[in-house]
């Protein structure tokens, strides 16, 4: 009896690890459940990249202020190039000295100094009495905005945990097309008001968004990556663990922080001491003048795809759009500033979309996708023009196909280029670099926006309208065929790990599997000598 009791009770055991085993193997084919939306994390990048809104409203307003503007002034169109297109180079001075500043008082306090300098050039603009004046206030305010552009980025890619990076860092770029779009309703809007007095309201009202950003700062973190850097790990474990979508990732990104920070593993102090090397000392000898394969690529990829994202003429479809459809054949100005309005709501639609396919397609096939639709659309775009221009009366197909093509240039930039170029320059760069080498990816930016908007209207009057659109789309067909051939997907990729991708521009693919497979043995032969010891 008891033998057959124990039996009985074997039996019992063995169907219950049975099935326990089958019950675990059944769970195994579950899908792993998705991480909800980190919400702190969501709404620090909603509060830094409010920054982006000032660039963004400068570009939209001053469109249609630069109508008013020459009339009050009475100046050429050289003088109205100079006032659209000099605030990206005026930038440059706020992006170079952003990196540095940001090293020296923190992400979080950059941004304060964003806002209070474009709030002073915004005051400055609004109440100019002459020309000269307007253009110490576009210096000013262009400070600001090159401390924005560089600044927001890098915040929102430090605070951001890797399952939404893509998402919560084009916010900039969603912010930058929510700015736009306020600046072509503000034009609307002021329009109807005296001459003197309306192009005044809507350069000063720009002024409003810089108060709501120094208020909102101050419930934000101070990113993780910079205070480690600062070797204040605790208050970094505490703004990982709030802005990470699991405990165990927050302990995971922190010891990925401590490695690139040159911190031992084992130290676990709230506040340690970390040697100073991120303050501009060999930073910019490592990225220009002695970089590695990894970081030449990486360097390269970064100004590339902000070359090319300002260099295939958005600046010029976004700043001129009045004068594109007057050239199309619209010539009241209400209907002009209406059909500017339908340009910037096409691109905040088109951003916001975006924004929730970055995590969900990837970084590369949105790219790609949106530069070939970018080239067709301005081919299609210059062959309307020229249409128009070689046509004595109105031909009304051809005016209907070029506000259809301005409209779906911008919906393709805005769906893939415009976010991923703030995107991917933020997040490739290690960490000892970031701030300098994204500095550097704002500065082409705005050169060669600067370049673009200060001679558009030289170019055209020089080329015909058609032909710089023509031009633009042969630009827009390298970029192509260069992002094809030199970029490595990121998503999913852990900040610290982006350097695994990159080292070789055209055998980046082999180069990827290589380090993966070096990774799997390095790891393999960590496993095996951990067995040993035990």
């Amino acid at each position: 009896m008891a033998v057959t009791m124990e039996t009985a009770g074997a039996g019992a055991a063995t169907n219950e690890i049975h099935n326990g085993h089958n019950n675990n193997k059944l769970a195994d084919f579950d899908p792993p459940a998705k991480p909800k939306r980190n919400k702190y994390a969501f709404a620090c990048a909603i509060l830094a990249s409010m920054t982006s809104i000032l660039l963004g409203y400068d570009i939209g307003v001053m469109s249609g202020a630069a109508i008013f503007i020459k009339d009050q002034f009475k100046i050429s169109d050289t003088q109205v190039e100079v006032l659209v297109g000099m605030l990206n180079i005026y930038s440059l001075v706020g992006s170079a000295a952003a990196g540095r500043t940001s090293d020296w008082i923190g992400r979080r306090y950059t941004i304060v100094v964003a806002g209070a300098i474009f709030f002073v050039g915004a005051l400055l603009m609004g109440f100019a009495p002459n020309y000269a004046f307007l253009m110490v206030g576009r210096f000013v305010a262009g400070v600001g905005v090159g401390y924005a552009l560089m600044i927001a980025p890098v915040y929102t890619a430090e605070v951001s945990p890797a399952s939404s990076r893509g998402f919560l860092t084009s916010f900039p770029e969603v912010f930058i097309n929510a700015g736009i779009l306020l600046g072509y309703v503000s034009n609307y809007a002021f329009s109807k008001c005296p001459d003197n007095i309306g192009w005044r309201l809507m350069l000063g009202v720009g002024a409003i968004p810089s108060v709501f950003l120094a208020v909102g700062v101050l419930a934000m973190p101070e990113s993780p990556r910079w205070l480690v850097m600062q070797g204040r790990l605790g208050d970094a474990k505490k703004v990982l663990d709030r802005t990470s979508d699991s405990p165990e990732e927050s302990q995971l990104r922190l010891a990925d922080i401590k490695e690139a920070a040159g911190i031992p593993e084992e130290c676990n102090d709230d506040v340690v001491k970390v040697e100073k090397k991120s303050h501009g000392e060999g930073v910019w000898k490592e990225l220009l003048l002695r970089p590695t394969p990894t970081v030449r690529h990486i360097l390269i990829c970064a100004v590339g795809i902000h070359f090319f994202q300002q260099a295939s003429g958005i600046d010029a479809v976004v700043l001129y759009s009045p004068r594109i459809f007057e050239k199309a054949g619209i010539t009241s100005s209400d209907k002009k500033l209406l059909a500017t309005i339908a340009v910037g709501f096409t691109k905040t639609v088109f951003i916001l979309v975006a924004t929730f396919l970055l995590d969900r397609v990837g970084r590369r096939p949105l790219l790609l996708s949106s530069v070939a639709g970018m080239v067709v659309s301005l081919v299609t775009l210059g062959w309307s023009l020229e249409v128009i221009d070689h046509t004595a009366h109105t031909v009304d197909w051809a005016v209907g196909l070029c506000i259809s093509m301005v409209l779906a240039y911008v919906a393709f930039f805005s769906i893939g280029m415009g976010p991923i170029t703030w995107v991917y320059s933020s997040e490739i760069f290690p960490l000892r670099l970031r701030a300098q080498g994204t500095s550097m990816g704002v500065a082409v930016n705005r050169v060669v926006s600067g370049v673009i908007s200060t001679t558009f209207i030289s170019m055209y009057k020089g080329i015909t309208i058609s032909g710089a659109f023509f031009l633009f789309a042969g630009i827009a067909a390298v970029a192509f065929v260069f992002f094809f051939l030199c970029y490595p997907e990121t998503q999913g990729r852990t900040l610290e790990d982006m350097q695994i991708l990159f080292g070789s521009f055209i055998g980046w693919r082999a180069l990827k599997l290589e380090r993966l497979r070096e990774r799997e043995e390095k790891n393999g032969r960590e496993v095996e000598l951990l067995d040993i010891k035990k």
